[in-house]
């Protein structure tokens, strides 16, 4: 490895880290629906996902999910099912229009760190295009004979820079929290969110595998 495939990777990943996908479209809603702690807790879930399947891929097990086409494709149709349900809890979020108060650290409800987490790690690891792409890129950055240590290096980099880029979400929305909080303003960004869920599902289940 050299420093400078190093810092390809870092300009690689972070390119990809900034299209909207499926992590960011599940951050949005979870800190829009309850405040910012939620969202940083949909932020670590997200994280945790990245770095199982970066972990995952760096000691060859994930080679053998993606080469095993029952398990992946069955890992492939629970992430649709995943995000449709995302993506219908949303719409019915707008279409109800009835939103309590954005709620900050200690307004929290119990449970909502727990279920922004399990949101952000189901929907991130029942994608396996994350696993894919661990398998597919790295190897074009460190060579196919690389030790494990390097390629936990590579994936968890990844991991964190998704989560910093995530958190800076998370504070952004957060601090237009006055517009946000305007009730017609929240029913177009659900209607929007539950849009862009429903069609990151459909994309992923009409993608050939």
């Amino acid at each position: 490895m050299s420093w400078s495939s190093y810092a390809s990777f870092l300009a690689f990943a972070t390119v990809l880290i900034l299209i909207p996908g499926p992590d960011f479209a599940v951050v949005t809603r979870n800190t829009l629906a309850a405040g910012r702690r939620r969202g940083r807790w949909s932020a670590l879930g997200v994280t945790a996902s990245n770095t199982v399947q970066g972990v995952t891929a760096a000691a060859g097990l994930g080679a053998l999910i993606v080469r095993s086409q029952p398990l992946f494709e069955a890992i492939r149709w629970a992430g649709v099912a995943y995000l449709a349900y995302l993506g219908v809890q949303a719409w019915r979020s707008a279409w109800r229009g009835d939103y309590p108060p954005l709620a900050g650290d200690a307004a929290a409800m119990p449970g909502q760190a727990l279920a922004g987490f399990r949101q952000g790690f189901l929907s991130n690891i029942t994608n396996p295009k994350v696993l894919a792409f661990y398998l597919a890129v790295l190897p074009q950055f460190v060579g196919g004979a690389a030790p494990i240590g390097v390629l936990l290096a590579f994936a968890l980099s990844h991991a964190v820079l998704g989560l910093a880029y995530l958190l800076v979400l998370v504070a952004a929305l957060d601090g237009a929290r006055d517009l946000l909080s305007r009730r017609r303003v929240r029913r177009w960004l659900d209607g929007l969110t539950g849009v862009a869920l429903l069609g990151f599902g459909a994309r992923l289940a009409t993608e050939r595998t």
